[in-house]
């Protein structure tokens, strides 16, 4: 009795982490990526490391490694990354419904990436609420520890990978956009998703082309959040004043 409550208990996990490993194909490519070029730019193996184990934030760390390497201050580093990570305060509230009431959904949270919180924004309300923590929790663990695998191969091996296949260094760049932009593409289901995603895709392309590269992601983020509420509070407009339209 005992072996079947513990394999039902580490069933949502497994099922989180099995779901989480296409997103190790963008993962991975990107932080073998990052290793590389954090240690090019004179940080230790083990600080690269240590970076995407706490700070985790994919754009951000290249933003933060360029600037320390800049010698930026310490208080605009600090600011320009709180500012790419904006757009994590839209990304709770849409997650927020979904959540079951635990003291480690906080901790949880460390792991809410762009494409986890894509992953988990599309399969959660699917899972019945006793199985949603341990899903999030084994998605999450999945892919942080690829993105530290992955930086730690980078940091220690990624010169001579990219000596020995040049190419790679051109291609790895690509795999996480890549990546999300397959998980975005099946959101374009409804007039709503549409509206929203492609405002937020072009103010992204019109800020980075206009170079306020560091802008676009929260900036179109937060476009993109308040098209997709001003349609739906347009939705329900036109539904209450629809009885009315009809004795008309």
């Amino acid at each position: 009795m005992s072996l079947q409550v513990a394999s039902s208990s580490a069933r949502p996990w497994l099922t989180g982490m099995s779901e989480a490993i296409p997103l190790l194909g963008g993962y991975v490519p990107v932080a073998i990526s990052f290793g590389l070029i954090a240690t090019q730019a004179g940080f230790s193996a083990w600080e690269a490391i240590a970076i995407s184990a706490l700070i985790y934030a994919g754009a951000s760390q290249f933003l933060f490694v360029g600037m320390v390497a800049a010698g930026a201050p310490l208080w605009l580093v600090v600011a320009m990354t709180l500012l790419i990570n904006l757009r994590h305060v839209v990304y709770a509230p849409n997650l927020a419904p979904w959540l079951t009431s635990s003291r480690l959904w906080p901790w949880l949270m460390h792991g809410l990436t762009d494409q986890v919180f894509a992953l988990a924004h599309a399969r959660l309300p699917r899972l019945p609420a006793a199985q949603r923590l341990g899903w999030f929790g084994g998605a999450a663990l999945l892919a942080w520890a690829s993105w530290i695998g992955g930086t730690a191969l980078g940091a220690f091996a990624g010169g001579e990978l990219v000596a020995r296949w040049a190419l790679m260094g051109e291609i790895l760049p690509f795999a996480l956009p890549a990546l999300f932009l397959v998980l975005v593409a099946p959101r374009f289901t409804s007039r709503r998703w549409g509206l929203a995603l492609g405002l937020t895709i072009l103010v992204a392309l019109t800020l980075t082309v206009t170079g306020l590269t560091n802008l676009a992601i929260p900036l179109a983020a937060a476009c993109g959040a308040l098209c997709f509420q001003a349609v739906k509070f347009g939705h329900s407009q036109k539904r209450e004043h629809a009885p009315g339209e009809r004795h008309e």
